[in-house]
């Protein structure tokens, strides 16, 4: 299993590559929960998600034999905007496959750091099998978007660099897609201070960690949908659900309404646009998903790369569910 030093050497590597994102306190949302909440902007890393983080580690990692032929990838947005541009900067050659229904500006951000792109299935899973088909074929190496060590580590980073700006935490909320994230963020937490609550949160369209955490069956893996498109993986990897079992705390989930409620919240009130997946955590802490009451708790917000056409509807989708303040 991964170890701590590895998301440790992962933050040295790194450490000239990605930014250090700010921790911002919210007086906001300190008032609704009547607990002190800090934001962990990671919308605000460059490529606009965390993702970067994990690309990165990967990719400076690789021999130079292993990027001859070209890195592949899929992704939903934010994993291939970090391979294009960690490629583009280690000068190789990348391609991503991403699902039909990707946003507009991720797919033209992903083109802009330099990827060639495929739009192929309706998930990130069928995505992903394409281009393990093309990774078969020509020999590329595959970078992985959540389940490699080297990726975990890099997303780890996210949880260490917290800990530097406040260590005074009591529970941090953290959101679940194929567990990348929260995997590399619990290691670090636990393996610094254990006694933190790490909370994972994912989509109500999209709960398969959180039914295989808590025991429950899922009815079909193939009937995944959420506006958190980020987040929307049908199940969690090999690598990170021992980890997420072993070191995660407790797993809750929101819905789309309630994810459309935070990502309103964040504009409105903080002045930041997010995405789905960005916002899930947010939403845990505003509908009370995990006691929070006169806490300390750190909130990763995931990423900012939000297609601005959906605003509306989120607008509309947050109308649904009851006020907060």
């Amino acid at each position: 299993m991964l170890k701590n030093v590895q998301i440790q050497e992962a933050m040295e590597k790194l450490k000239d590559k990605v930014h250090q994102t700010p921790l911002k306190q919210s007086t906001t949302l300190n008032y609704l929960t009547n607990a002190d909440v800090y934001l962990k902007l990671e919308n605000l890393q460059k490529t606009g998600s965390f993702k970067l983080r994990g690309a990165m580690n990967k990719i400076l990692s690789l021999s130079d034999l292993e990027v001859k032929n070209g890195i592949l990838a899929a992704s939903a947005g934010n994993h291939a905007q970090g391979v294009a541009l960690a490629a583009s900067l280690r000068g190789v050659m990348s391609k991503i496959y991403m699902p039909k229904h990707t946003p507009f500006s991720k797919a033209s951000a992903t083109k802009g750091y330099g990827a060639e792109i495929a739009l192929v299935g309706e998930t990130y899973d069928e995505s992903y099998q394409k281009a393990v088909e093309e990774m078969n074929q020509n020999g590329s190496t595959f970078v992985h978007a959540f389940d490699d060590e080297k990726v975990i580590a890099g997303q780890g980073t996210v949880g260490l660099e917290l800990l530097q700006q406040n260590a005074q935490l009591d529970v941090i909320f953290v959101p679940i897609g194929g567990g990348g994230l929260i995997s590399g963020v619990a290691l670090a937490i636990k393996a610094t201070k254990p006694s933190i609550k790490v909370v994972g949160v994912q989509a109500a369209g999209a709960p398969a960690t959180y039914h295989r955490f808590t025991g429950q069956k899922m009815k079909s893996p193939q009937d995944i949908h959420t506006i958190a498109d980020g987040i929307m993986v049908k199940e969690p990897g090999a690598i990170t659900y021992p980890i997420i079992e072993k070191y995660v705390d407790d797993i809750v989930t929101v819905t789309d309404e309630e994810i459309a409620h935070a990502i309103m919240f964040m504009l409105e009130r903080e002045k930041m646009l997010v995405e789905g997946a960005g916002a899930a955590a947010l939403a845990a802490i505003l509908y009370k998903k995990f006691p929070v009451d006169r806490k300390k708790i750190g909130c990763i917000i995931s990423g900012g790369n939000v297609d601005p056409v959906k605003i509306q509807t989120y607008k509309e989708m947050a109308k649904t569910r009851k006020k907060i303040g």
